[in-house]
């Protein structure tokens, strides 16, 4: 099986690569029409535009990918691991040998907007082009000139290690075809301001689709698929569906419950664990109460859901629920409640929470499991703590819990075996 699943989207990339070429040639790639008018420098030293972008850059959690793990701010050293392999991220500090000294605001543009290099080269889709093509020309000119601000940082990039046929980057003119459309964005005039704000953060600089929904096996999204949930390549998380109406992943949340949680990493209705504790942690905390409760409304405003389909067999779920309960009892109701309603402000609550009910259970598992902390934030300096119970439970009472918390109440996800459970406790933490 194992051969299997390395073949199929090897295959099906092949398909694709040759696609390319018979759709668009071997032609090199040309370099995208440059903006209308060069920017001077002096335009760049603006203290106002600097901070703007300063701003933006921690909206758009730019650090959160473009640091290395103890190194300096926007110097890249590391690079992304996903299924086909590791990417190298780039130094985005201005050091002319390895950063963007010697770039222009026309070649930030092109990558930016068009997902192309300063010398015309496909860039990988890692790099999330694929919504900041959507990021407008000022707010763009002002992430430059902050950049371009910093102190610079001599920090080559690390090799790629993406094998053929990967690593052959005319392969991005078919993917480019099946998934990227370039352009900015368009403000809905039957919408609000607020709302059109909401829109373009979530849509552009803050990136939301590229984790909150599916891939499929060849990375990419299809373009009618926004917001719906997926689980994060490499990562082992599910980031939820995102719509708060009827059967979505934050169905009862308020707009207040959304900019709490993106303020200080927990509100009432659940707490920011995994991936998105960073995310709130480098970027959220920091954009202003005006721009979270834009981004509120947007997300409020997304459709109602299809419901999931019946779980398991009647029989699995009543026995997995019943030894669950058990658990339950004895090593989460002190904290999280016997209604699985949490303490305000302490312990999130369980009924009704996001992470619970995911289609996968992986959230749940890996909690149980790992244990974990929610963000330090500046609103919430002293975050509670979730202990693990990985050496104290079996797989068997592991699947048993989380299919009872996953059911109690108003809760009606999916079952998790005990098999699933023990896949989540072999891999590594990331």
């Amino acid at each position: 099986m194992k051969w299997l699943r390395w073949l199929v989207p090897s295959v099906a990339l092949l398909v694709v690569l040759a696609l390319g070429w018979v759709l668009f040639g071997g032609s090199r790639s040309r370099p995208t029409p440059p903006v209308a008018s060069k920017v001077v420098a002096a335009t760049l030293r603006d203290p106002a535009l600097i901070a703007k972008g300063e701003y933006l850059a921690a909206v758009g959690d730019c650090a959160g990918c473009h640091t290395e793990q103890g190194g300096a701010r926007y110097a890249g050293g590391r690079a992304l691991a996903t299924p086909f392999g590791n990417i190298p991220v780039p130094n985005i500090t201005p050091d002319r040998v390895t950063g963007l000294g010697d770039w222009s605001f026309e070649d930030f543009w092109q990558a930016l907007h068009s997902g192309k290099g300063r010398h015309g080269e496909l860039l990988y889709p890692a790099f999330s082009y694929t919504s900041y093509t959507k990021v407008n020309h000022d707010d763009a000119l002002a992430i430059f000139a902050y950049l371009q601000s910093l102190a610079p940082v001599h920090q080559p990039a690390v090799a790629p290690a993406l094998a053929f046929p990967y690593s052959v980057r005319n392969s991005l003119k078919a993917w480019r075809a099946l998934y990227f459309r370039e352009g900015e964005f368009k403000p809905d005039p039957a919408q609000s301001a607020e709302w059109n704000r909401g829109a373009y953060l979530v849509q552009g600089l803050g990136h939301c689709n590229e984790c909150h929904a599916a891939r499929d096996m060849l990375g990419g999204t299809p373009q009618d698929v926004h917001l719906t949930g997926g689980q994060i390549p490499m990562q082992n998380w599910y980031a939820p569906d995102l719509s708060a109406r009827k059967n979505g992943g934050l169905e009862g949340w308020s707009a207040q419950d959304i900019v709490d949680l993106l303020k200080t990493g927990q509100s009432a209705k659940g707490v920011a664990f995994g991936p998105m504790a960073a995310v709130v942690s480098g970027s959220t905390q920091h954009i202003s109460d005006t721009d979270l409760r834009a981004i509120a409304s947007y997300l409020q405003s997304l459709p109602p859901r299809a419901p999931m389909a019946e779980p398991g067999t009647p029989f699995d779920a009543r026995t997995l629920s019943t030894q669950g309960e058990k658990v339950y009892a004895k090593h989460c109701a002190d904290c999280h409640g016997k209604r699985g309603e949490g303490v305000a402000g302490v312990y999130p609550p369980l009924d009704g929470n996001s992470s619970v009910t995911e289609p996968t259970g992986i959230n749940a598992t890996r909690m149980v499991l790992l244990g974990g902390f929610a963000p330090v934030t500046a609103a919430n300096q002293r975050p509670y703590s979730m202990p693990p119970f990985a050496q104290q439970l079996s797989d068997g009472e592991v699947a048993a819990v989380v299919t009872y918390i996953r059911r109690a109440w108003s809760n009606k996800a999916l079952i998790v075996r005990a098999e699933a459970v023990s896949d989540y406790r072999h891999t590594p933490v990331d």
